[in-house]
């Protein structure tokens, strides 16, 4: 019983409202970025960086360019194997490349 009462006593309560309020708080971001309100804020915060990473040279704010390979496994895979194809059809042509004009 004593370790209840010292759970819930003024000097561990800021535990629990913190806790709370993060969860809220990621609930509510869950819902916020779906909305148009969301969209457009989100997309004036990747300008905001876009021009800090312009202006400023603060590369850390980029995302890497292969980070798609990281979030679509599947595609990345797909697009990994239609390389290798293109490429052993090459190699399987020789040195002569046939390239269609554009029209």
């Amino acid at each position: 019983m004593e370790t209840l009462r010292a759970m819930f006593t003024d000097d561990t309560l800021w535990i629990y409202t913190g806790i709370a309020g993060a969860v809220f708080g990621a609930i509510f971001l869950a819902w916020f970025r779906e909305t148009r309100m969301g969209l457009w804020l989100f997309d004036k915060f990747d300008n905001l960086l876009d021009y800090l990473v312009n202006r400023w040279g603060w590369t850390w704010l980029q995302e890497p360019e292969d980070s798609w390979r990281k979030k679509y496994p599947k595609i990345t895979n797909k697009v990994d194997e239609l390389e290798l194809r293109i490429k052993n059809l090459e190699s399987q042509l020789g040195t002569r490349v046939i390239r269609q004009k554009k029209r």
